[in-house]
């Protein structure tokens, strides 16, 4: 292995404990704000923490001027931002503890929410049969010990699921489906353009987090001041500093190290709810945790 492929993989790592400590602060700013209003503030601040990349990218560019038509950035980061609104209001909404109690339902927990979202990668391939992809054996090798292991961790002895857990898991859907979506729009477009259609999209989803909020909730400043600290956290680091370490990284990574580094997202979501949280997971839940990673990485191998 180079340094630059070392280096790469690094970046990742720290990308992926970024990613899955955002779960706690998620699941801890619901104590202050509603889900809708968490999301809007800090997919504003994700937008905007791209915009000193995207002017940076740009001056280095080796063609000047923009390559994809701006109408392209502007209906797909659209389209993305709708998605992207669906899967991240409802993972949201599975970690509003106050929110879900009041309904007399169980929220999920930051290390579950980690592990269930990232069921996304084994959804991808199978979603993409849809759209006339081929599934590797590898990918229903993987979906067969991820479904195992969502019934270890999720399920409880009188076959009962915590509604939190199955709104994550609808969320997973969306995050999938997002995925295609992107693989679909960015054929042709060059790194700059790409940070560009992730602002458009985070712009997007913030605005429509917004309406939702004025909508549906009850937005009060003091709320936003008390969760200041997770929507900084999951506005600037898990969507400006880890996409951006992203976006550079993957220049230089191997595709399946990328795809297997990122997955432990999962484990950080896990790690960081019992550090921070106090959340401990039982040994058929950590058994399934095994179970669901495993799938992950699974159905990303070459057959």
């Amino acid at each position: 292995m180079d340094v630059r492929t070392l280096r790469a993989d690094i970046l990742l790592f720290v990308t992926a404990a970024i990613w899955g400590f955002a779960f706690v602060a998620q699941r801890v700013g619901m104590d202050h704000v509603g889900p809708l209003t968490f999301n809007g503030i800090r997919f504003a601040l994700g937008a905007l923490a791209l915009v000193p990349l995207i002017v940076r990218m740009e001056r280095s560019r080796a063609r000047p001027g923009p390559i994809t038509e701006p109408s392209k950035l502007f209906w797909g980061g659209l389209l993305l931002g709708v998605v992207l609104f669906a899967g991240a209001s409802l993972q949201q909404m599975g970690l509003a503890v106050p929110m879900l109690k009041a309904w007399g339902v169980e929220s999920s927990s930051a290390g579950k929410a980690g592990f269930i979202t990232g069921l996304y990668v084994v959804f991808v391939p199978i979603l993409g049969l849809f759209f006339q992809q081929k599934a590797a054996l590898g990918t229903w090798v993987g979906a067969a010990l991820a479904v195992a292991g969502m019934y270890l961790l999720s399920v409880t002895g009188d076959l009962s699921v915590a509604f939190g857990d199955l709104l994550v898991l609808m969320s997973a859907f969306f995050w999938a489906g997002h995925v295609l979506i992107i693989g679909w729009l960015s054929p042709g477009m060059d790194a700059v353009d790409a940070v560009k259609l992730s602002s458009v999209q985070f712009a997007a989803c913030s605005v429509f987090s917004m309406v939702g909020a004025v909508l549906t909730e009850r937005i009060a400043f003091a709320g936003i001041v008390a969760a200041a600290v997770p929507i900084l956290y999951g506005g600037l680091m898990s969507v400006g500093v880890a996409y951006t370490l992203q976006v550079v990284a993957q220049r230089d990574a191997n595709a399946s190290h990328a795809a297997i580094i990122l997955s432990l997202e999962a484990v950080f979501a896990a790690v960081g709810g019992w550090l921070l949280l106090g959340e401990v997971l039982g040994f058929r839940a950590l058994i399934g945790c095994g179970l669901m990673l495993v799938g992950m990485i699974v159905s990303q191998l070459k057959s």
